[in-house]
């Protein structure tokens, strides 16, 4: 099983417990510090939504690199519990906030915040990305005017999306793991 840890940051080289049962596909360091390149600074003082959370390791790091808060959403008890202890290792959890619920349900809610950044990495082959970028780009409130929507997906779950709001700028390929971006169409 592969090790996961915090990049960098407040809670640089701190390695975070992956979910017992393996019914989720973490980040890999090079990928996710990847990311957080192409993001930068921007990072500080952001806003999160990590749907399908899992580890919370991607929340988690966007805390570390100074992210205001992070809402890590995921429907399993285990997954859940790994994010909690993640964040009791990392001393993240006061600018955290965990929900065990179905992500199709969380966005079903009226926004109660916005978010300038959306992570969106689901169990592979299920068309969940698909399906969240879909119901974010149908919702007024849940992104930013000047946030993004990043999935992370296996290269053969890519299709394009048909979007009234968002439109996709950006792919990124590491190995078997594809980041694709989307923002706002610009008015």
């Amino acid at each position: 099983m592969a090790k996961i840890r915090v990049i960098a940051g407040e809670a640089k080289g701190r390695k975070l417990r992956m979910v017992s049962g393996g019914g989720t596909r973490p980040i890999s360091d090079r990928v996710k510090e990847a990311l957080f390149n192409i993001l930068g600074n921007d990072v500080r003082e952001s806003r999160w939504l990590d749907l399908f959370a899992g580890t919370g390791s991607v929340g988690i790091e966007a805390l570390s690199r100074g992210a205001e808060r992070a809402v890590f959403i995921d429907t399993s008890k285990s997954a859940v519990k790994t994010i909690q202890e993640n964040l009791t290792l990392t001393r993240l959890s006061q600018r955290a906030d965990i929900q065990r619920i179905d992500a199709f349900k969380y966005l079903a809610r009226e926004p109660q915040a916005s978010f300038d950044y959306i992570y969106i990495a689901p169990p592979q082959y299920a068309h969940l990305w698909s399906k969240a970028v879909v119901v974010i780009d149908g919702t007024l409130g849940w992104l930013n005017r000047d946030g993004w929507v990043i999935a992370q997906i296996h290269p053969k779950e890519y299709e394009v999306l048909s979007l009234r709001e968002l439109f996709e700028f950006e792919q990124r390929r590491y190995g078997n793991t594809l980041l694709v971006f989307y923002k706002h169409v610009e008015e």
